[in-house]
């Protein structure tokens, strides 16, 4: 093929739209409508997302690097389901990342930052008094997500996102337990508190216990590890 202006745009018209269409596949995974072990259907994704089926393609090549989904050989592309272990093993490393990412952003928090770390709280809130996980839990991202960014370390902030994705499952169940969506954001304001105050102790002890409170709600004292065949 003759490489020309006319290819290069191509390619990256491309590759603009797999990344749209790849954002848009994490998306439905987080809201739940692409279930855990669930297979990805081309054709139908294709129609619903008014694309051909090579956009799709090239799309669920990325969400595997991420970790979103398994290929199986002569089966397709599922969506992937952690076992308990692999998902307790995911909580300790969170711990200690967001933990560390307190930490470096508590010392310079502007006042910009936690009015809109105030915002997205005041967000969860409102989904608590309608009893609306579909409304808490993209809000939640939304603040886990500005604590990481905020922190200022790029590396730090794309592993973060990474066991985010991985985590979904599990995460979105947890504040599905009763109590838990209040009793979790009391925890996100503690650590709000923390930042404003600038206290780096504080904020890393705040957010490494709201983790692993996390942790605790799904797998009670199993001991370090819980069964791996447990869903």
């Amino acid at each position: 093929m003759t490489f020309n202006s006319d290819n290069a745009l191509q390619i990256r018209r491309t590759q603009s739209l797999t990344t749209i269409i790849r954002r848009e596949l994490e998306q439905m995974i987080e809201r739940g409508e692409l279930a855990a072990g669930e297979r990805l259907n081309e054709n139908t994704l294709a129609a619903k997302l008014g694309v051909s089926r090579g956009p799709i393609r090239e799309a669920c090549r990325g969400l595997e690097q991420s970790g979103l989904v398994d290929v199986v050989v002569n089966r397709g592309v599922f969506i992937r389901e952690l076992n308990s272990r692999e998902a307790a093993e995911l909580y300790e490393v969170r711990q200690v990342l967001y933990g560390l990412a307190g930490r470096l952003l508590a010392p310079n928090t502007t006042k910009e930052q936690v009015r809109i770390l105030k915002q997205h709280i005041k967000d969860m809130d409102e989904a608590i008094r309608a009893n609306n996980l579909n409304a808490f839990y993209p809000a939640n991202l939304r603040f886990h997500e500005a604590i990481v960014e905020f922190c200022g370390n790029g590396r730090l902030a794309n592993e973060c996102i990474a066991i985010h994705r991985e985590l979904h499952l599990f995460r979105r169940r947890t504040l599905d337990m009763p109590g838990r969506m209040p009793m979790s954001n009391l925890e996100h304001k503690a650590i709000v508190d923390r930042l404003a105050a600038h206290d780096a102790d504080g904020a890393d002890a705040a957010l490494q216990a709201h983790v692993m409170e996390s942790r605790k709600v799904l797998f009670g004292d199993l001991g370090r590890y819980p069964d791996a065949s447990t869903k």
